[in-house]
């Protein structure tokens, strides 16, 4: 049961940071890369 808590818990921690990476590139008009710390560099 421990387990798969988390599994689950890591999971979901993984589809969030996913979402936030997606969020970040897609509201900055795609002209800024966006790394996963949140790091951005114009190019």
């Amino acid at each position: 049961m421990k387990t798969t808590l988390l599994s689950l818990f890591l999971l979901s921690g993984i589809a969030a940071w996913g979402t936030a990476i997606y969020t970040a590139h897609a509201g900055s008009d795609h002209a800024v890369v966006v790394d996963g710390y949140g790091v951005s560099a114009a190019h």
